[in-house]
């Protein structure tokens, strides 16, 4: 997970007025000053020359420069409370500027720390300070300084975010989950939609604490709402991979994948028409082959010509079915139980024959003696999706349960219903 980048410290530091001029004697005195006694202060020349010195430098950018003539000002003796104030609010933004992280937090909390700041412009300080320790990697302080500025101004959601990333880059994954989970429950319980930043850093936690069950349930909230190929592509693997995952379920596996991140190599395309052909449905070998060969992935290079073949082999096993397509229903009907109903029917809705296909499918999973009911219901789903007919398809795989992979792949169907690529 790569750090977020948010304002630089400077355009922060800007907007508070922590680069403005400072009043000398017989100047006018602090615009942001706290208070009537605070506002009739001013600093002496000695104090005040250097510092008008170190802004004209800020000006030019020559931060280091800047700091050398604050610096100056350490040698004055017996300096007032507004003084110090003056010198610390300078001095934090050009070390700041100048990359000193340390000194910048040191002098900006000794400012936040003087009481002389009105709340508004105090509450921008202490979001700054927050910002610069994480900018400069120090995740503790950044965590100090981010959670106060949350407890005392309000949520801000760049700031919890900038928190949380803290708690994860410090490796604090327990606590940087535990407030994802939290944010991401009420975005969804108020009718939001969970910021894709927040998901793939809940998905990055369960990486980094290597909690596969969890990196594989954030991965699907992940691609509920932002669906990206990258996204299927890594969970249709990782569902292969899990224990127990079938190699029966491979064609239906590759069916999900060209519904979603679309099938890319000469392989999967013959692979795919290759199953279909022994599972009896050519209809379906024949229109994956035809958009390998439409895309290019197939037709040309070495295995042209058994790809060809393939595909003839597809063409003839169509003409076949339609050939002998009544006796061949008139057999599943009257068979006693619903399997060859179902590969029929399933069959003649790849093959475009929508409402005769999915009658038959319907009535095959009625009669039941299935072999593989889940599967039975899985394909049903699969038939009512590729018919347009969408809620009846995710009723379809909300039914499907059992431990071999195929009620995975029903949960995914019904994200990829509910949520397809645009």
């Amino acid at each position: 997970m790569s750090k977020l980048r948010f304002a630089p410290i400077f355009v922060l530091l800007a907007a508070v007025g922590l680069t403005t001029a400072l009043p000398m004697a017989g100047f006018a005195p602090l615009a942001h000053a706290a208070d009537a006694s605070a506002k009739a202060e001013t600093v002496r020349p000695e104090i005040g020359t250097p510092l008008q010195a170190a802004q004209a430098l800020l000006k030019e950018e020559k931060f280091k420069e800047a700091l050398a003539k604050i610096a100056e000002t350490d040698a004055v003796a017996d300096k007032t409370p507004y003084e110090i104030y003056a010198i610390d609010r300078l001095r934090g933004a050009a070390a700041a500027r100048a990359g000193d992280t340390d000194l910048a937090g040191k002098s900006f909390e000794a400012v936040i720390a003087s009481g002389r700041l009105e709340p508004a412009e105090k509450a921008k300080i202490v979001q700054a300070l927050g910002s610069l320790y994480y900018d400069a990697e120090k995740y503790p302080k950044a965590i100090e300084w981010l959670s106060r500025s949350l407890k005392e101004n309000g949520n801000d959601p760049q700031t919890r975010t900038l928190l949380i990333q803290s708690y994860y880059l410090s490796n604090d994954i327990p606590r940087a989950t535990s407030e994802l989970q939290k944010d991401i429950a009420a975005d969804e319980s108020a009718g939001r939609t969970p910021t894709e930043i927040t998901l793939k850093l809940l998905v990055s936690c369960a990486l980094k604490s290597n909690d596969k069950q969890a990196y594989l349930s954030s991965l699907e909230k992940l691609n509920s709402y932002y669906p990206k190929k990258e996204y299927w592509l890594d969970l249709l693997s990782r569902i292969q991979a899990k224990p127990g995952f079938s190699d029966h379920l491979t064609l239906d596996l590759y069916r999900l994948k060209a519904a979603t991140a679309q099938l890319q190599t000469s392989a999967e395309f013959t692979d795919v028409a290759q199953l279909a052909l022994l599972a009896g449905f050519p209809a379906e070998a024949k229109k994956t082959l035809d958009q390998g060969f439409q895309s290019g992935v197939l037709g040309s290079g070495p295995d042209a010509a058994k790809q060809k073949r393939l595909r003839d082999q597809a063409s003839k096993g169509m003409a076949d079915d339609q050939r002998t397509l009544a006796q061949t229903e008139a057999s599943v009907n009257a068979s006693k139980e619903g399997t060859g109903q179902l590969n029929l029917g399933y069959a003649l809705v790849t093959a475009g024959q929508f409402d005769k296909g999915l009658a038959l499918m319907e009535n095959g999973v009625k009669k039941g003696g299935l072999k593989r009911p889940e599967d039975a219901k899985l394909h049903l789903g699969i038939a009512y999706q590729l018919a347009g007919q969408k809620d009846k398809a995710i009723q379809a795989f909300k039914s499907v349960q059992g431990t071999d992979g195929v009620a995975d792949l029903a949960r995914l169907w019904v994200m990829q219903a509910n949520h397809p690529i645009n």
